[in-house]
């Protein structure tokens, strides 16, 4: 039990350094826009929202936050109760490639680079072909310090990230669930 708590502790902070880290990057990023509208502009201050959940692939790890919009929705039993997250709901999800802490006495997996940022909000107005989410997904490039859009064109939020979020659609299209406190 005692080591669990001690690896939690860890990675909480390797995770809060890899945020500030994050925080400090190229104001630049502000000014980039998917192709279907969604703007990183839209999230300017995500970097301080609260966590929902961390999650790990095979190929990175992920720290998902939301705005207080979200995370309201989240605390009052959004999507279990059965109703939709409102209009204003936004998530973040940052990932970095997998490294272990060298420093660490114990195996301790942790940040590495960045690899992209990906946002979606609700806005029923403007994405009306997709339950009203709107996507967005960019990628970091580390040897110019600067993030771009991915797709080839604006159905990309509807045709990859929207498709696959139909999987949860009972859980308003949304993967991730607020873990635990």
């Amino acid at each position: 039990m005692k080591s669990k708590r001690i690896v939690a502790i860890g990675v909480a902070v390797a995770f809060l350094s890899a945020l500030s880290i994050l925080a400090h990057a190229t104001e630049d990023r502000f000014t980039v826009k998917a192709l279907n509208g969604v703007a990183f502009s839209e999230f300017r201050g995500y970097e301080t929202w609260q966590d929902v959940a961390v999650s790990q692939t095979d190929e990175g790890i992920k720290a998902i936050l939301a705005n207080p919009v979200m995370i309201d929705a989240f605390r009052e039993g959004i999507p279990g109760n059965g109703k939709p997250f409102p209009e204003g709901s936004m998530i973040v999800k940052i990932e970095w490639s997998k490294k272990q802490n060298a420093e660490s006495p114990y195996s301790v997996t942790v940040p590495g680079n960045l690899k992209s940022v990906s946002f979606i909000e609700m806005d029923s107005k403007r994405f009306p072909d997709t339950s009203g989410w709107g996507y967005a997904q960019f990628l970091y490039d580390p040897a110019t310090d600067a993030f771009k859009p991915y797709g080839k064109d604006s159905s990309f939020g509807k045709t990859v990230c929207y498709e696959c979020h139909t999987i949860v659609k009972a859980k308003d299209y949304i993967f991730t669930g607020y873990a635990p406190r």
